[in-house]
């Protein structure tokens, strides 16, 4: 047998190595796929690098807060364990005013839950800067009577966000503003709530005091009342009515005493604490108001200038308007450029029988004839002729044809007039809610410094003259009780006034949005309304 025919001989007789070369032509394939495959791993590398840190935000969110309220520190979810014993530190030695605004901001649980929007809001940023993952596919078809399979692989990509990513980020900042404003203008608020909590504890505190104080003039009076029947002067009618009094200023201390700890429950509750709110310690009074000549109008223009929730409101509507740009980007929906891949089958070539093939050969040839086998080079010949795989790129154009977006384009445009308009509606409530914040504050400090200065000295003077002349029984009890009753109401509306002042002084400062200190400064100018997408 020549020495070509051997090899094909050998290998019809051995379905082993068939099966063989069938392995070698798969590998040429998958040679050809690498390329492929490099390219989907390095997309995988790359997404693995996009991590969500929204520390910064935290820290511009700090800022945005003590624009607004004065130098605090705020709370940040990286360090809670410190601030846990931060505040547990503050509150063990007595807490004044300025610390029960610094427990709130770093302790109120509500608060720091409303931190985790600035989280989501920071993750949605970097998604709406990454590219959609690309689309590997494979077919692998066999054939009915056997032999190579079709092969078909395309790698595709969508290239839609080439000019969607810089919108879609751009709303995503813009959403990311509107989270860290509006994250910023509730740890404001609590501050001022915190304020105003602290300021209503203190003056039930006084309310309190100020029953005690009047229990204890009942005692006297009924002492005195005692004495005076005693010596004949009084029968025992005025100890009835003294002691009258002595009923309903203990009961005023049982009222009051509720109401001192329904007060500090609620601080306790703004501050995050659970501990008894009677153990609490507030070493701060019920100063006389800071509040000096406020302009309205400087009111008003500070408060446009510098309101947190104003601000994330023209941030909404910037977000709003950069939603209607990608709503327009997206009327067409989806194109992808890719490779593809076509590797064709081929059907599974007989099986020799040798044997017959020789004795056929033979007697066509009339002596022994060994059967045609093509050689090895003839074989190479053959397969390098043959197109054993197609590659090229690949396009993928959804139409817009029925669907081009338009209801999602007016939804989005709906949208964009609904946050302007939601915006000019606060706008236009702030000029009005500052105008009224500065004349409660300015009457409120005029009210109680006419308690101190005028009505609380008055009546102070009425009941020593009173109690005076009853003991030296120039006059009767009744006198001295309605002097009494004049100076337990002035008292409380005294302290109740304070209260207000400080409590109206607080209401400024958030309805300005800044310190009482900035307040005092010249006009400053308002923010520029809301614009057009």
């Amino acid at each position: 047998m020549p020495k070509n025919c051997r090899g094909g001989f050998a290998k019809a007789m051995n379905p082993s190595a068939s099966f063989v070369a069938g392995i070698h032509r798969g590998n040429c394939m998958l040679q050809k796929l690498k390329g492929l495959v490099a390219l989907g791993a390095a997309w995988s590398v790359m997404a693995g690098c996009v991590s969500v840190n929204p520390s910064a935000d935290y820290g511009q969110t700090g800022d945005r807060v003590r624009g607004a309220i004065g130098d605090y520190e705020t709370y940040d979810p990286a360090r809670e364990a410190e601030l846990d014993r931060r505040v547990e530190e503050i509150v063990a030695d007595g807490l004044s005013l300025e610390e029960a605004v610094q427990a709130a901001l770093l302790n109120n649980p509500s608060l720091r839950a409303t931190y985790a929007s600035v989280g989501m809001a920071r993750a949605d940023v970097v998604q709406s800067k990454l590219l959609a993952n690309p689309v590997l596919g494979l077919s692998l078809q066999l054939p009915e009577a056997g032999g190579r399979a079709n092969l078909q692989a395309s790698l595709a990509q969508s290239i839609v966000e080439l000019w969607q990513i810089p919108v879609r980020t751009k709303a995503a900042e813009r959403a990311m503003d509107e989270a860290i404003l509006r994250l910023a203008d509730e740890a404001a608020r609590l501050a001022i709530e915190a304020k105003m909590s602290y300021c209503r504890a203190v003056g039930m505190d006084g309310a309190l005091a100020i029953a005690r104080e009047n229990r204890t003039l009942a005692e006297k009076l009924v002492d005195v009342a005692r004495a005076r029947q005693q010596a004949g002067t009084v029968g025992e009618l005025d100890v009835n009515l003294a002691r009258g009094t002595l009923l309903t200023a203990e009961l005023d201390v049982t009222q009051a005493r509720l109401d001192a700890s329904t007060a500090r429950r609620t601080l306790a509750t703004v501050l995050g604490l659970t501990l008894s709110a009677e153990s609490l310690i507030l070493t701060s009074g019920l100063e006389e108001s800071s509040v000096g000549a406020v302009d309205a109008e400087n009111v008003v223009a500070t408060a446009l200038a510098s309101r947190l929730d104003l601000q994330a409101a023209d941030r909404a509507v910037s977000a709003a308007a950069s939603r209607v740009e990608f709503e327009y980007a997206q009327v067409f929906p989806e194109i992808s450029l890719g490779v593809m891949l076509e590797r064709g089958e081929r059907r599974a070539q007989k099986g020799r029988k040798i044997i017959a093939d020789t004795l056929k050969s033979s007697v066509a040839s009339g002596t022994f004839t060994a059967p045609d086998i093509q050689s090895r080079g003839e074989r190479n010949l053959e397969t390098r002729s043959e197109i054993d795989a197609i590659l090229g790129p690949s396009l993928s154009l959804e139409l817009p044809i029925f669907d081009q977006n338009q209801a999602q384009i007016a939804k989005a445009r709906y949208e964009f007039e609904q946050a302007a308009k939601t915006y000019e509606a606060l706008r236009r409530s702030i000029v009005q809610e500052a105008r009224q914040a500065a004349d409660s504050a300015s009457t409120a400090r005029d009210v109680s410094k006419f308690y101190e200065e005028s009505l609380l000295p008055q009546v102070e003077k009425s009941l020593e003259l009173s109690r005076a002349t009853y003991e030296a029984g120039r006059t009767s009890l009744v006198t001295v009780l309605e002097a009494q009753q004049a100076l337990l109401g002035a008292r409380r509306a005294a302290v109740a006034a304070r209260q207000i002042a400080a409590v109206t002084a607080a209401t400024l400062e958030r309805v300005a949005g800044r310190p009482m200190a900035d307040l005092l400064k010249p006009t400053i100018e308002p923010a520029s309304q809301a614009s057009e997408p």
